[in-house]
This record gives C-alpha cells, sequence and structure tokens, in this order.
C-alpha cells in the first residue's frame, strides 16, 4: 500500500514538482493545508520557495504553526526543503517574523563579501556538491560527496552542530542538511536532483514505511536536549 504524504501548502512555491517527485516514487502525495489531514498523513513534507516573513505569516493564519510541531513532536517521518529547511530555527535575517524554533539558531544570508567579491552569484543557484557527515536512513545510498541542485540566498545556521548532516561551500561553508531521529531537511532541492535526489525522497518513503505504526516519542533536537 502507497503512503499517504502530506505536504504542507502554505502558499510557498514548488509545491508541485515536490509532489510530481514523491508520486513518481511511489507516494500518494497530497498538497494540504488541512491540519487534520496533516495530522492523518503517514510522512510530512515541508517544502517551498519564498520569503521568510510571508511564509511564517500564511503558516499563522491558516492555523499550521501547532500542526507542523506536532507532525516532528509525533515522531512521525518529516522533510523539510529548502525554505523548509530554514522555517525550522527562531528567526531569519530576511525578515522579522519569528520562525517555527524547532532548532535553536537562524537563517542568515549568504556573505557577499565572501561570495560575490570571489564571482560567485547570490542567489546561490545550479549544482553543488554537499559533504554529507551524518548516518541517517534519509542519506542511505547516497555518496558522502555528492552533487544536488541549490537555488538560495540564505542559509540555515543552527547552534547545535550535532544536527548537521550535510556541508557545502559557497565562498564560506554552510549547513546544507540537518537530520536527527524522524526529521531530515535540506537547503538543496531533491526533485531537481536527477537520480540522487529521487533516492532521498525513496529513501524518505522507506523510513515512512518502517516508521509507520510505530509508537510516536518526543524528538529532542537541541544541545540542552541531546546533553
Amino acid at each position: 500500500m502507497r503512503s499517504n504524504i502530506a505536504i504542507i501548502d502554505y502558499q510557498a512555491g514548488n509545491l508541485r514538482s515536490v509532489q510530481k517527485a514523491l508520486e513518481e516514487c511511489g507516494a500518494n502525495a497530497q498538497i494540504t493545508a488541512n491540519a487534520a489531514a496533516i495530522a492523518a498523513a503517514d510522512g510530512v513534507v515541508f517544502p517551498g520557495q519564498g520569503a521568510c516573513d510571508a511564509s511564517m505569516r500564511s503558516i499563522r493564519e491558516r492555523g499550521l504553526y501547532d500542526v507542523i510541531r506536532q507532525s516532528i513532536d509525533s515522531g512521525k517521518p518529516f522533510l523539510g526543503v529548502c525554505l523548509g529547511l530554514q522555517l525550522l530555527l527562531e528567526s531569519s535575517e530576511e525578515g522579522d517574523e519569528a520562525c517555527l524554533a524547532i532548532l535553536n539558531g537562524s537563517t542568515k544570508r549568504l556573505p557577499p563579501d565572501k561570495t560575490e567579491q570571489v564571482g560567485l552569484k547570490i542567489p546561490h543557484m545550479g549544482w553543488n556538491s554537499v559533504s554529507l557527515s551524518l548516518d541517517h536512513p534519509v542519506f542511505d545510498g547516497i555518496p558522502p560527496e555528492s552533487y544536488f541542485y541549490f537555488v538560495h540566498s540564505y542559509y540555515a545556521d543552527p547552534e547545535n552542530k550535532a544536527v548537521v548532516a550535510g556541508i557545502t561551500n559557497y565562498g564560506i561553508d554552510f549547513c546544507s542538511a540537518v537530520a536527527w531521529d524522524n526529521v531530515a531537511a535540506v537547503q538543496f532541492h531533491p526533485e531537481k536532483s536527477g537520480a540522487l535526489g529521487l533516492q532521498l525522497y525513496r529513501n524518505f518513503l522507506t523510513l515512512v514505511e518502517k516508521s509507520h505504526g510505530a509508537p510516536t516519542a518526543r524528538v529532542l533536537a537541541n544541545e540542552a536536549d541531546l546533553g
């Protein structure tokens, strides 16, 4: 039986391409802003392209703030993509709205003095390598130095470096993936990254299948929690 995946609709871009990729990998993937549907799903994907402030306002206006946090706390497999990684932190240099605060830390702008002055344009757009450093099921079968497709001007900077699963260099080394327990989130776009991107989505669906019906657990992701 195909896993039911909720793709959270908070009026961000790129949701349809994520849905298409998940369906290609065998999922029943629904784009939804319905909190009950998200809570009932076997797994949750939180993608998006857009601005932090507008996205957080939409999340609150649509009543999605609590169900996102509850999905993570439940132990249900949860995958963030691009903006869906950045919004997991407490705040963003892009705006003034408070973010989800799943992870301590902030989202920062790629520094022009480290990028544009050496001929690297912002936004960071195109293929780049990801150095994977954590053993997490979402990255099974993916070589530790792999190329994925990026489109972004900001990057997540979590305080707890133990959750950093991937590093990419673009003038500076920045966090391009995090993972812990039932959660993974990536700055790059798996749905635009060819075979390896689809492998990541298949791995997520495998995690969903293995987790279906498993007991829930309180998820801890910050330094004090893990200590």
